[in-house]
């Protein structure tokens, strides 16, 4: 799999918060917030309002997406 980077601007107090949690658990700031976004995304999966959204947002961009092949 390709890694992306991406940039996040963080107040201080959510850095150094970040940072302290990283120091306790013995793992790089870049491994907890990778942690971070991966069960974020899994509570995603798992929330049927999101899932709901997201099938009305596909219906939406399919008939958009459709439209513009036709021309």
């Amino acid at each position: 799999m390709e890694n992306k980077m991406l940039t996040v601007r963080v107040s201080a107090e959510q850095a150094q918060e970040l940072e302290a949690v990283a120091r306790v658990n013995g793992m790089p700031v870049a491994e907890e917030v990778r942690a971070a976004i991966a069960a974020h995304i899994e509570a995603r999966r798992k929330d049927e309002a999101f899932r709901e959204r997201l099938r009305a947002s596909i219906e939406r961009n399919k008939t958009i997406l459709e439209k513009l092949a036709q021309s």
